[in-house]
């Protein structure tokens, strides 16, 4: 199966998509300034105690208090509270190292939260869960330091090893390596990457991830709450963390700077496959050029079709989704309506474990399956869609058929599902139902480029427009776009873009910044009479005023 990961950046978002065999599997789509990503670590205050949640609200900065749950404290809280202490009490002076920290007897798990935080005490807190609608971020204070091969946890001595490994001898390496040189009361989780790699590689992971942590103390000294202490690099480069595979086939990023980024990284981990990151420097958008854009639209509406007719229908309110399956006219391929039955609920099963992951629901989802009367069809299904949802990297927890032939799953939610709408509003009426002549959106573009070319004086830029449109424009020997290119001196490019809705346009200058032209000053000569009308009538209204 061939893997490919393809980064789009745009100046306010990265969105990367994963495709298996060319079909669109996962797609993360975030703000390239968020705040409060899962893993940033902030220096915060406790603001409130709340006994009977045994929980307390923190002020993280976010709009909305952060919760804080007893559970959530860590095993070894006592001896991460009192190193803070002293590291907050040191500014100044140079802090003692956690190294020589002489660890506390771990908390209870059934104690209390007023036991163990007061109001107004300091933490350093990692985000666990995103904000997600009108809730702050989900905090822990077992602080955790991610990398391709270890994840490093400060506070505790404990070496764990990924189940996936098999292999005991290859265990027994990994464990007695760590132990040999990890540092005094630093605790290190190995993961399955880890699987025979070399002692070198190891050791320069887990150096790198310490000096995580010290920068971050460094930075505790001298600030005050609410602050960040530590964030990834880059958005793209976390997600490639979790997800890289050394069976991917590319990695394409458009923007040089991610692409740096992401090349050092992998040339880090997987040197000898560092060349399949690949910069693409083409003026179409490379989710076009890479058919994506095409299947988000066909993945991501109400109503999602698959094979043979078939089809599910896709309901959520914050934590619950209800899946709906239907055969649509497949009915009409088989006789037999059991077997015509589990065929498309095992289809179904295919594209609901995509859906899964392409939007990234979480919560509760409720799945009606078609009726099936036979006890091994019900188990198959069952089994079936275990498989499918092995290769999740969520956690969660599937229920086989009840009676009713539903299917109960509970995953995982650490960020909001990703939601995109691909019903398009008329962008002329606003979906009111009359538009403008669109013939006239021609002359509107025209217009549009002959602001940019003569008031802005900007050259080199490219317009995009729908592909309908951009076909109109160059249609014939001698196009209106080889006229208007003519006209304008060849300062310009247009491109089709199929992300845009049919009366819509954007563009890009030079250095790939997109110029915003809805407050363009309106210069057609009606405006102005009707302009020098409104600042006559403002300055008789003054003297008239003056005058009393």
């Amino acid at each position: 199966m061939r893997n490919d990961l393809v980064v789009d950046v745009t100046p306010t978002t990265i969105s990367t998509a994963l495709t298996e065999d060319g079909r669109l599997m996962t797609l993360q789509r975030e703000k390239r300034d968020a705040s409060y990503a899962v893993g940033n670590l902030y220096l915060a205050k406790v603001k409130k105690l709340m006994p009977g949640l045994n929980a307390a609200f923190v002020n993280v900065g976010h709009e909305k208090d952060a919760f804080l749950h007893y559970l959530d404290l860590g095993s070894q809280f006592n001896s991460y509270a009192q190193y803070i202490k002293t590291v907050r009490e040191s500014r100044g002076r140079k802090s003692s190292t956690i190294s020589k920290l002489k660890l506390q007897p771990d908390i209870s798990k059934h104690g209390s939260i007023s036991d163990l935080l007061t109001q107004g005490q300091e933490l350093i807190v990692q985000v666990a869960k995103e904000p997600i609608s009108t809730k702050g971020p989900r905090l822990t204070t077992e602080i955790t330091f991610t990398g391709r091969f270890l994840v490093l946890t400060p506070f505790n001595e404990k070496i764990s090893i990924s189940q996936k490994i098999k292999d005991q001898a290859e265990k027994k390496r990994l464990r007695s390596l760590i132990e040999s040189i990890k540092p005094r009361n630093f605790g290190v989780i190995i993961r399955t990457s880890a699987e025979n790699k070399r002692a070198a590689e190891l050791n320069a992971e887990l150096k790198v991830l310490i000096k995580c942590w010290e920068d971050a103390i460094a930075k505790l000294q001298y600030c005050d709450p609410p602050t960040l202490l530590y964030e990834e690099e880059s958005r793209a480069v976390s997600e490639i963390r979790d997800i890289f595979n050394p069976d991917f086939e590319s990695i394409i990023v458009n923007d040089a700077t991610i692409y740096e980024q992401i090349h050092n990284y992998v040339s880090l981990i997987a040197p000898e496959r560092s060349e399949i990151v690949k910069l693409y420097t083409d003026d179409e958008p490379i989710f076009d050029h890479y058919s994506i854009t095409r299947q988000i639209k066909s993945s991501f509406g109400k109503t999602v079709s698959f094979r043979s007719g078939a089809y599910i229908i896709i309901e959520s309110t914050e934590a619950l989704h209800v899946i709906d399956v239907n055969s649509g006219n497949r009915s009409k391929t088989s006789s037999d309506q059991e077997s015509n039955a589990l065929n498309v609920n095992l289809l179904a099963a295919d594209e609901i474990a995509r859906q899964l992951r392409l939007r990234d629901l979480g919560g509760i989802i409720v799945i009606d399956f078609i009726d099936m009367s036979k006890v091994e069809n019900r188990q198959e299904l069952y089994k079936h869609m275990k498989e499918l949802m092995a290769k999740d990297r969520a956690r969660h927890n599937i229920l086989p058929l009840s009676k009713f032939g539903l299917m109960q799953i509970t995953r995982q939610r650490v960020r909001p599902a990703l939601d995109i709408v691909t019903e398009e509003e008329c962008p002329s009426c606003g979906g009111k139902g009359v538009v403008q002549p669109s013939l006239l959106f021609t002359d509107k573009l025209k217009d549009k480029i002959d602001y940019l070319v003569h008031s802005l004086n900007v050259s080199n830029f490219i317009m995009y427009v729908h592909p309908f449109v951009d076909a109109y424009l160059k249609k014939g020997i001698v196009s209106e776009y080889m006229r208007w290119r003519y006209e304008y001196g060849r300062k310009f490019k247009i491109k089709p873009d199929q992300s845009l809705n049919y009366l819509e346009y954007r563009v890009i200058d030079k250095n790939k910044e997109e110029i915003d032209l809805k407050e363009e000053k309106d210069t057609s000569s009606s405006s102005v009479i009707k302009k020098e009308k409104r600042a006559h009538a403002k300055s008789k209204e003054k003297t008239e005023v003056t005058a009393e």
